[in-house]
């Protein structure tokens, strides 16, 4: 079932609720204001009779004539008039006789001066009257048939209106509902042309500011989002295929080389230290291209703990020191910390690797190759910073060194894959950390990571 038919539905059902709980109102109300008023009549009726037959000595035959006549005509009320004795002085009707006074009737009618209730839709009340001082018990009953056809019309004609009311309440509600939902059929139909092809399309955008607004900026903002996803990923395989392909042709070229060519021992070394060089750089850009993959995984995948951003950081001083001796990396702890203080919930070796790729970028763009990094906390967060006494990186460079295979003006300095800081980005971002750079060419570069606290 579509949103249109749910919503036509819907809104007849609750209109529906809404007229059925007034009419049932309407309908009851009626039927009491006619109870009510019945009893009224019938205490009119009950007095008049006993006026006539006691105060103006009419003889009971007249009046009995009286009711048999009217009864013809319409529903006469069926009067009946005890004495105090509970004699039995008038009735209506004797042969029909259809309240059926009883003693414990007489005597609830004594207890409680008026007595009201319903028998086989015939209305009864019994009411103790005073003439001339002498208390009289009298029954009044009538069928109220004029009461019940009105009530009997009342509700035919509330339900026929009531059946109308419906049918026009769906058509009302259904083209109510089609007009709503025109702009997501138009949204709908926009979505189906875009593809994987055509990603620069969008939904368009009403001016007005409702929830379908809102909606289609939010689809065009995520295809935004995809859309330069997808040219990364375009960009990102041509880059590996740049990067991956010139190693491997080197190596090819010199080892075809060397095979072709009758070379001396020297030259044969020289071939196999450049061949070497070259696999590793295709093996380190490899284990590059491993790192970024993984640091492209959901935040879900990957097991995260609580470690000390200190010892994350000597780790990865180590490591990088361990294979460039000539490297150097001052440390320095602002204070002394209580482990808690210096604590973070993260995935220690991205964030090692973090830790390295900036502190060798530091070390191979400075003239001494080194670093000095420090560690400083906050209320809620873990600083830490990293500078160098290097080349710089121009301004208009600053907003673009995080992207993958990124090269700046500096490359010439020291070679690379351009992939460092962008790893560095991705899994700051898996930590919820915020990078920012200071540059100045000629005097150096600061980074400082913010990384929050358990």
């Amino acid at each position: 079932m579509s949103i249109q038919q749910r919503i036509s539905l819907l809104f007849t059902a609750l209109t529906a609720g809404i007229l059925l709980g007034f009419m049932l109102i309407v309908y009851f109300s009626a039927n009491q204001n006619r109870k009510s008023e019945f009893y009224e009549i019938l205490q009119k009726e009950a007095l008049t009779k006993v006026n006539l037959l006691l105060e103006t000595r009419l003889e009971a035959n007249t009046l009995q004539t009286i009711y048999r006549k009217n009864k013809e005509v319409l529903y006469e009320v069926e009067v009946a008039i005890y004495n105090e004795n509970q004699d039995l002085l008038y009735h209506d009707a004797v042969d029909i006789d259809f309240v059926k006074e009883t003693p414990e009737m007489l005597a609830e009618i004594s207890e409680k001066q008026m007595i009201r209730f319903v028998q086989d839709k015939w209305q009864v009340i019994g009411q103790l009257i005073e003439v001339d001082g002498n208390p009289y018990y009298v029954t009044a009953a009538a069928f109220d048939a004029y009461g019940y056809r009105n009530l009997e019309n009342l509700r035919n004609t509330m339900l026929v209106s009531f059946l109308f009311g419906l049918a026009i309440i769906y058509l009302i509600g259904r083209y109510f509902s089609k007009k709503t939902m025109s702009p997501v059929r138009g949204m709908i139909s926009e979505a189906q042309k875009i593809s994987a092809s055509n990603l620069d399309l969008r939904l368009h955008v009403s001016e007005k500011n409702d929830e379908l607004g809102v909606l289609a900026r939010t689809f065009n903002e995520m295809l935004e989002r995809l859309e330069k996803s997808f040219e990364a990923q375009k960009q990102f395989v041509s880059y590996i295929s740049h990067e991956l392909r010139t190693p491997l042709s080197v190596i090819i070229a010199e080892l075809e080389l060397s095979q072709n060519k009758k070379r001396t021992k020297e030259e044969y070394r020289e071939a196999i230290k450049l061949t070497l060089a070259d696999a590793r750089k295709l093996a380190k850009l490899s284990s590059t291209l491993l790192d970024f993959a993984k640091a492209s995984y959901d935040r879900s995948e990957i097991n995260f703990k609580s470690v000390r951003v200190d010892e994350l950081l000597i780790d990865a001083s180590q490591e990088l020191m361990a294979s460039n001796p000539e490297f150097r990396v001052d440390l320095d702890f602002e204070g002394d910390f209580e482990e808690e203080e210096i604590t973070i919930f993260a995935n220690g070796y991205l964030l090692t690797i973090a830790f390295r790729n900036i502190i060798e970028n530091a070390c191979k763009y400075s003239p001494d190759q080194a670093c000095k990094s420090s560690i400083s906390s906050g209320k809620h967060q873990v600083r830490i910073t990293f500078k160098d006494g290097g080349v710089g990186i121009e301004e208009e460079e600053l907003k673009e060194i995080f992207n993958p295979f990124f090269r700046g003006k500096n490359q010439n300095v020291s070679g690379g894959s351009g992939i460092g800081l962008a790893l560095v980005k991705r899994i700051l971002n898996l930590h919820n950390a915020a990078i920012s750079v200071e540059s100045k060419p000629g005097i150096g570069s600061t980074f400082l990571i913010s990384i929050p606290r358990l």
